[in-house]
């Protein structure tokens, strides 16, 4: 038995340039899955404070922006770094094996 979580593949990881971002299902939970700088991060897509979906919102410094009320969560650790938002957003792996862009729990 492998303790390898289950992947979803995203696709190509040159189909997501620098600056894109994507939504994946991942068991029933949508995650966005961003380019920033050249490395791929993937969140709960779902700001902590009202429930928005974080997908659109704009990325800049590490950090994404939830569109409804501009909470801001880091993309590295996915900690609410502006309010409204307290709460952390969770985080996935991301992973990039032959082109291929996949995403995981942690």
């Amino acid at each position: 038995m492998s303790d390898t979580p289950a992947r979803t593949l995203v696709g190509p990881a040159e189909a997501l340039p620098d600056g894109q971002q994507t939504a994946v299902d991942i068991g029933g939970v949508s995650v966005v899955v961003v380019n920033f700088e050249g490395q791929f991060y993937a969140l709960r897509n779902n700001c902590t404070h009202k429930d928005f979906p974080l997908l659109g919102g704009d990325v800049s410094m590490g950090r994404i922006t939830c569109e409804k009320h501009g909470a801001k969560f880091e993309l590295a650790t996915g900690k609410a770094r502006t309010l409204p938002a307290v709460k952390p957003v969770k985080l996935y792996r991301t992973q990039v094996e032959d082109g291929q862009l996949y995403v995981s729990e942690l």
